[in-house]
């Protein structure tokens, strides 16, 4: 129990910090379009490369973890992500902001096959519904603090010494990590010649991976990644031109969204460990969510109206994500855990990067209900996805 709690703690915040870097340049692109003198179509795009790097390099990491080890990757990822949005603060122009993005993208990349190989691995069958709603949990209030960590250092100083100490705070994680972290050395699965010559091993992994279990998880995290980069990234925009409110309120209704959904995780967690139907859990708690969405976008209220819907639509989608890790191991392999997390995760940065430019197209134009009703509609096309992954594996 002991050992699990410490594995589940480490991997846990070091997923935190992914999510919270990934929040990092969002609150400020306002303050970002004044000071590069640039669209929001341009820092939409910014968040658009990290994805596509990111993506790029999941499936990639994937495999890395299977062959080289989980930890070692996990803390080259981290150290990546650290530096470049230290070096956010030091940019003097967009193209370095480009760049920095991508190796933000790069880092990354590493977190889902290595965290979710660790605990799949290590972490007793009987807690891993609320090992994985932990892990999903730290995510989710990594995005939540970054946000007012953000605009808070911002306010006090500047957004380059915001920026930075973001960054700063990563390094620190990675050095405490360097002499705390032994236990998430798991052994890597390394294949003999005697298991099965490399064409035919890689054969095998090109047909896991494009089997339709696989395949319509993977469109299920593209769906959600739509939608959820959809709220993080101009969520707060919208709602200040959809529904007048103050640059405060609109941040505050995001901060609740994200803040309800880390405890929606957490409570889908319990359940999950407790109920067979995690196929049920996802589609109803997605359901859920969309619904409260389109209320956002059709309701016109106050400020504690919009941050009402913002929670409970942000609470049902946190309770699926266990459910959904659950339904993905589910259909995993025994030792191929790294590369199916890595492949199925990777919709997460397809989905991710297909939403900014769109969404921060629709802004230039003044466009910003349908911004929250394609959040919606995107939430509700997962539920097919579920359902059919539930017939194909049963």
């Amino acid at each position: 129990m002991g050992r699990d709690v410490k594995v589940i703690g480490l991997v846990g915040i070091a997923h935190g910090y992914s999510h919270f870097y990934q929040m990092v340049l969002p609150p400020i692109f306002v303050i970002l379009k004044l000071e590069f003198d640039v669209s929001f179509t341009k820092l939409g795009l910014l968040i658009t490369l990290m994805y596509a790097a990111s993506g790029t390099g999941q499936m990639i990491s994937g495999f890395l973890v299977d062959r080289l080890g989980a930890r070692r990757i996990l803390l080259a990822g981290l150290t990546v992500c650290s530096a470049a949005t230290l070096a956010f603060g030091m940019a003097q122009s967009y193209e370095v902001l480009v760049l920095l993005a991508i190796m933000v993208g790069v880092g990354l990349s590493v977190f889902h096959p290595a965290d979710l190989s660790i605990l799949t691995q290590m972490i007793n069958p009987q807690r891993l519904g609320r090992a994985y709603a932990v892990h999903a949990l730290c995510g989710n209030l990594g995005w939540a603090a970054a946000p007012p960590f953000v605009v808070a250092l911002t306010a006090l100083f500047d957004w380059r010494s915001a920026v930075m100490a973001a960054g700063i705070a990563g390094l620190i994680y990675v050095a405490f990590m360097l002499f705390t972290s032994k236990d998430l050395a798991v052994e890597p699965h390394v294949e003999t010649i005697q298991d099965a010559p490399e064409d035919d091993r890689f054969a095998a992994d090109v047909q896991l991976l494009m089997s339709a279990p696989i395949l319509l998880c993977f469109c299920y995290f593209v769906l959600l990644a739509m939608a959820i980069v959809g709220v993080q990234s101009f969520g707060a925009l919208s709602l200040m031109e959809l529904h007048d409110l103050p640059f405060g309120s609109a941040t505050a209704a995001l901060t609740a969204f994200l803040i309800s959904s880390a405890v929606g995780v957490f409570v889908g967690g319990i359940i999950a460990d407790r109920t067979p139907n995690h196929h049920v859990l996802a589609m109803s708690g997605m359901a859920l969510a969309g619904i409260f969405m389109f209320g956002v976008a059709a309701i016109e209220g106050s400020a504690l109206v919009v941050q009402a819907l913002m929670v409970l639509s942000g609470f049902f989608l946190g309770l699926t994500t266990p459910s959904r890790d659950l339904i993905v191991r589910k259909v995993t392999p025994n030792k191929k855990a790294g590369r199916v997390f890595g492949f199925v995760y990777a919709g997460l940065d397809l989905g991710s990067l297909s939403m900014p430019v769109l969404l921060g197209w629709l802004l230039d134009r003044g466009d910003p209900k349908i911004v929250m009703v394609l959040v919606a509609a995107i939430l509700l096309l997962t539920i097919p996805t579920v359902l059919q992954v539930r017939r194909h594996s049963s």
